[in-house]
């Protein structure tokens, strides 16, 4: 098998008929809403559903607790008032809550490089502005069928004072998600000892599963994947890199550069190029390890 390097990507696949709904599913699976209740898109699913119950439990829990010390502190209000203020905001939050999710698959917490982080930015902003447009929509809708009317004030120094608020929320979230994510895989860690560990390679609705020793490395090609097996096989998935490595680091695999990862059981050898770059040597493989990723140097010299 001839060496694969970052300079020749494999040819990206042609595309299906119902491509449209194809994306769409693509979409649904990088956010890990579908697929399988094991691998990456199990636990990324459990690990939103888990992180939602657990926000609006806590959060429902704090407006309701805001709501009782509203009701003692404004007096000769209408016990409805503080109900409908903190109900709409609870109701808002959890219908927006999906925005921070999208920036943790963007950008979690441990993401490299670290400017990635600045994505979280725009989107605390869009987090808290969606929040608060939509609980004044619901009080307004609610106080003109009870034959009032609802004052908000100002918009914009209000906005910023929710804004505060609701950016230190968009940041335990994201904490949040770290937290429920690292739980799950080191649980399902736990449950499969001395297990034939596989990996699922889905390309659409064809699914080819494979041993994780089979697995020699895997490379980026544009919105794909290719895994390069032992047997000379080489498999797409569509998928970014960094969804196969978050699912696939526990078992050994280490990522060496931006485009590959690879199977740190099977590295034979290290051969330094200068200027703090290495060549991975696998079985009928080169690979580059950057200088960028000196962690990855040290875990191949320990033994993976």
């Amino acid at each position: 098998m001839s060496n694969l390097t970052p300079s020749s990507p494999p040819p990206l696949p042609a595309k299906a008929p119902g491509g449209a709904a194809r994306r769409i599913g693509d979409v649904w699976q990088w956010l890990g809403i579908s697929g399988d209740a094991v691998g990456t898109s199990g636990i990324l699913r459990r690990t939103f559903f888990y992180a939602f119950g657990v926000a609006a439990v806590l959060v429902g829990a704090i407006n309701a607790l805001n709501m009782i010390t509203d009701y003692h502190d404004l007096h000769h209000i209408d016990w409805r008032e503080p109900l409908i203020w903190e109900g709409s905001s609870w109701i808002t939050l959890m219908a927006v809550f999906w925005i921070t999710w999208v920036g943790y698959r963007l950008a979690p917490p441990f993401v490299r490089p670290r400017w990635r982080l600045l994505v979280h930015v725009p989107l605390a902003l869009a987090f808290s502005l969606a929040h608060v447009v939509g609980f004044l929509w619901l009080r307004e809708l609610a106080y003109w069928l009870a034959g009032g009317h609802y004052d908000f004030g100002d918009f914009w120094p209000t906005f910023a004072y929710e804004l505060r608020k609701d950016g230190l929320g968009y940041c335990l979230f994201q904490g949040g998600f770290a937290l429920i994510e690292h739980l799950l895989r080191q649980q399902q860690l736990i449950a499969t000892p001395g297990q034939t560990l596989t990996f699922d390679i889905r390309d659409g609705a064809r699914l080819t599963r494979v041993q994780l020793a089979q697995i020699t490395a895997v490379a980026s090609a544009g919105n794909y994947v290719e895994f390069v097996l032992r047997d000379g096989r080489r498999l797409l998935m569509r998928s970014p890199l960094s969804a196969v490595e978050e699912d696939l680091s526990p078992r050994g695999f280490v990522r060496t550069h931006r485009s590959w990862l690879v199977n740190g059981a099977l590295v034979t050898g290290l051969c330094p190029e200068g200027s703090g770059d290495y060549t991975v040597t696998l079985p009928d493989l080169s690979v580059p390890l950057s200088r960028r990723y000196k962690a990855a140097l040290g875990q191949l010299r320990g033994g993976g």
